[in-house]
């Protein structure tokens, strides 16, 4: 049996657009995942990243600490959807072409049970349900390490010919 190296800190930054849209788009993120290019810096921000990517699926997972607290004492609902956010857009992003980009245009989310730091790490799964060459839609759950759900989302995202930023 081969021992499997383990991945190195990720790094944190912004790739440039132009070596991120000329790719495909799971090119881009399986990347990301081995460390090639950075993670963006939301990812450190927020304590998840990119664990996996195949076509129209993406993992992230995090540990949300008390720093995400609301005044209740529980994670703010806003980091839920943050992860929830990440993993519908990256299974998307797995579909899209060189020369594409996509945004999102609606997310619905339903918030199971609350979220706390004793919850420890937990898995956000996406996977794409339709794509179509203007329009895919996305689904994705939150689970702790027990496999119970904390919540789950749906998501419409745009695709579109990217567009470099103009020279200034």
């Amino acid at each position: 049996m081969t021992a499997v190296a383990p991945l190195p800190t990720p790094r944190y930054g912004v790739v440039a657009m132009a070596e991120a849209t000329g790719q495909d788009g799971i090119d881009f993120l399986r990347g990301m995942v081995e460390r090639r290019y950075p993670a963006p810096p939301i990812a450190r921000a927020m304590g998840f990243l990119l664990t996996e990517v195949a076509p129209g699926f993406a993992v992230f997972e995090g540990t949300p600490t008390a720093d995400f607290f609301n005044p209740l004492g529980t994670i703010h609902g806003g980091w839920t959807a943050t992860i929830l956010d990440s993993a519908l857009g990256c299974c998307v992003h797995t579909l899209i072409k060189a020369g594409q980009g996509y945004t999102t245009v609606e997310m619905k989310v339903n918030y199971v049970r609350a979220l706390m730091p004793e919850t420890g790490l937990v898995r956000c799964e996406g996977k794409v349900v339709h794509a179509g060459s203007r329009i895919a839609t996305s689904e994705a759950r939150l689970v702790d390490g027990k496999g119970r759900l904390i919540a789950h989302a749906t998501e419409t995202c745009m695709i579109f010919e990217a567009r470099m930023p103009a020279a200034s």
